[in-house]
């Protein structure tokens, strides 16, 4: 893979490139925290990234060389995993690991690394990359905040439950220790069952599960720690929570899951109850006040609806992108399907045109079932073509297909996005639920 001729050429990872990557990424990441030294746990996940994680070959990374010493100047790893949205696969790249050598800068190493990105995963089949980083930076490069990745309130240290000296009191049996390697099995099915709910999520496999046990070294800044929830020795749920405080004195929790959707009263206290032993614990070893329990959760996840009462935060959103919106849909073809059917909605007409203004959709019927989904050409102008039943801005058709925002919320934001009659709305109103966000990015 090639860039431009000049300076720099845009090329796939590799294996050899672990230490000149882990050197890059170290000197650019978090700056303001290390006072403009390296940092530590940004060099560790390079390495882990580059030398073992389940997900990630070097291939996956894109690295801007610089033709004239030969050392990787620029860097990006599109982390590709398999979210589910309502049950439905959904292959997805992660982007992270952005940066550039401060003396190269200003040369669009980003914007090519990107559109290299952008390439191979049209090639591949990867229709949505997702990407946090500097608020409206990359919507430059044709992304959209489509996805709100917290919002749950952060409970005060002194508002966590005490665990009992039984550890069962309130909480039904149910306890929580760290997790083993051995559990690694269980936490698959767990996760599977969940992946089979409404939520978008990122089911982890039994092998992801080992290596997010035992498999990072310590000082990985992507590191976290996996807790089991058990009654017993049978396994019901898990609860993963960051390896140490952050700056703040806060103990960040990224996922929690339970087997039985009715366990969630006590487990959530029984999770509490760990999150302010692991605190105290954290604050003992680091000589750091512990402070508040963080959840980056949905505000309607149940740990943190069952949890004691916090400060509201407003959620933080991440970037998604989607090249091609009609391959979205088809991909999303068997959840529309059974929305429809749910609610005994059929359609009259052999098809449905969903223009983006520039690309447009065709979603074809048959005797009133769902049975295709096809990319065509755009109207001129949709908003006066006959054919076109829905023009919907490509950014809010990002955030109906991932349940971001329902259709009543994108008509009233955006101006340009039209209907032509109320069947097709109640239909679409019907196909773009709101659906709640449960993903930890296997990263």
């Amino acid at each position: 893979m090639t860039g431009e001729d000049d300076r720099y050429v845009i090329r796939s990872g590799r294996a050899c490139d672990a230490a000149e990557l882990a050197r890059l990424q170290a000197s650019v990441q978090l700056q303001a925290v290390t006072g403009g030294q390296p940092h530590p746990g940004i060099a560790a996940w390079v390495g882990d990234l580059l030398g073992g994680h389940p997900s990630v070959v070097p291939d996956d990374f894109l690295v801007a060389e610089d033709s004239v010493t030969g050392r990787p100047v620029a860097s990006l790893v599109g982390l590709r995993q398999d979210w589910h949205l309502a049950g439905v696969r959904l292959p997805v790249a992660q982007i992270e690991l952005v940066g550039t050598a401060p003396q190269h800068r200003g040369n669009r190493l980003t914007e090519r690394l990107f559109a290299a990105l952008h390439q191979r995963n049209a090639v591949d089949g990867v229709p949505v990359q997702i990407v946090e980083g500097i608020p409206y930076f990359y919507r430059r490069l044709g992304y959209e905040y489509a996805l709100a990745n917290d919002g749950a309130p952060t409970m005060p240290a002194t508002a966590l439950p005490a665990a009992e000296p039984d550890r069962s009191n309130g909480t039904g049996g149910l306890t929580v220790r760290p997790a083993a390697v051995a559990d690694a099995d269980e936490l698959a099915e767990i996760d599977q069952r969940v992946a089979d709910g409404n939520a978008l999520v990122c089911p982890r496999d039994a092998a992801v599960w080992r290596y997010e046990i035992a498999g990072r070294r310590p000082a990985d800044i992507a590191r976290r720690e996996v807790a089991v929830l058990v009654h017993g020795t049978d396994v019901r749920g898990y609860l993963v929570h960051g390896a140490r405080l952050s700056a703040a004195g806060e103990l960040i929790v990224v996922a929690a899951a339970c087997r039985r959707p009715a366990d969630w009263p006590q487990a959530a206290t029984a999770m509490h109850a760990h999150l302010g032993q692991v605190g105290q614990q954290y604050e003992a070893s680091a000589g750091q006040p512990f402070a508040a329990v963080r959840p980056l959760l949905d505000p309607e996840h149940p740990l943190a609806r069952l949890g004691p009462p916090g400060a509201s935060r407003r959620p933080r959103g991440w970037y998604v992108r989607t090249g091609d919106p009609a391959n979205l849909l088809a991909r999303l073809q068997p959840l529309l399907r059974a929305r429809w059917h749910a609610a005994d909605l059929r359609w009259p007409e052999p098809a449905l045109t969903i223009d983006t203004y520039g690309r447009a959709a065709r979603l074809e019927f048959t005797d009133g079932d769902l049975t295709a989904v096809t990319a065509i050409h755009g109207a001129a102008s949709p908003s006066t073509d006959p054919q076109t039943h829905a023009a919907i801005p490509p950014g809010a058709l990002l955030q109906l297909a991932l349940g971001h925002r329902t259709l009543p919320e994108v008509l009233d934001i955006w101006p340009d996005c039209l209907l032509r009659d109320r069947l097709t709305e109640h239909l679409l109103t019907t196909a773009f639920p709101r659906v709640p966000v449960w993903v930890w990015p296997r990263n």
